[in-house]
């Protein structure tokens, strides 16, 4: 069965997928395995991967989330526009993003290497004209007076306890501590956004999405489901949605 079918199941057993041990031992074993390659192909097109950045062939989520956005192999529906890309990675999304149409991108990342990756495959695919890679926690580094058509997150939605000690930068990719990163964007996205613009999550149900409900609402947030698939990720249906922040009724 390929890694990204999607399925029609129940939920799983979410004491199993939300298990943050688990998600860290798939992070280790991601980061350090014997095979990982430094180049990969993915979705008709080739991709550099540099060592400590997340690796979407290790993970469904890149693909869905490219799936979420309307963007295949093909690119067949162009959008204009700028777009922000938090926790870029390898620069995937926001590389089609700009062979989409988006006239300005903003590839931003936590870790060094992914910001460094990200520029590599905006070279390779010769849009770096319009893909701006930056380092930024969130939104900390960028230019305070821009703002963006589209901002996008494929989050690190697994919940670790809040005194969890990160043993690496490529651990964040995985498990948000006390979700003090999503508590952030999803109160600070809208005040980025340019008129009309959207704040879209990528989240699933191996992170908490009830708690995520709660954060939102203190932050004066709603979440709205735009779109779900159910995935096989291993022995379990995941559930993935793809979330629209708006402000509160």
């Amino acid at each position: 069965m390929q890694q990204n079918q999607l399925l029609v199941r129940s939920a799983p057993q979410q004491s199993q997928v939300r298990d943050y041990e688990r998600s860290l031992a798939r992070s280790a074993m991601s980061r350090t395995r014997a095979d990982r390659p430094d180049r990969f192909e993915l979705r008709g097109r080739t991709w550099d991967l540099l060592d400590d950045v997340f690796a979407p062939i290790y993970s469904p989520s890149t693909g869905i989330a490219l799936d979420f956005l309307g963007w295949t192999e093909t690119v067949s529906a162009p959008r204009t526009g700028s777009m922000l890309e938090i926790g870029c990675g390898t620069g995937m999304i926001a590389v089609t993003g700009a062979l989409a149409g988006c006239d300005r991108v903003v590839a931003s990342d936590i870790n060094p290497q992914a910001v460094a990756n990200a520029a590599r495959n905006a070279a390779r695919h010769q849009v770096s004209d319009r893909v701006e890679a930056v380092h930024s926690d969130l939104f900390d580094g960028l230019d305070p007076a821009e703002r963006f058509d589209l901002i996008f997150w494929s989050s690190n939605y697994v919940l670790a306890p809040e005194d969890h000690t990160y043993g690496s930068v490529h651990d964040v990719a995985y498990v948000d501590a006390g979700y003090a990163a999503h508590r952030r964007f999803v109160a600070e996205a809208q005040h980025r956004l340019a008129p009309g613009g959207s704040a879209l999550l990528h989240f699933s149900s191996r992170g908490d999405l009830g708690a995520l409900h709660a954060l939102a609402a203190g932050a004066g947030r709603e979440l709205r489901t735009l779109r779900s698939a159910f995935v096989q990720e291993g022995e379990h249906p995941v559930e993935h949605l793809l979330l629209e922040i708006v402000p509160a009724c």
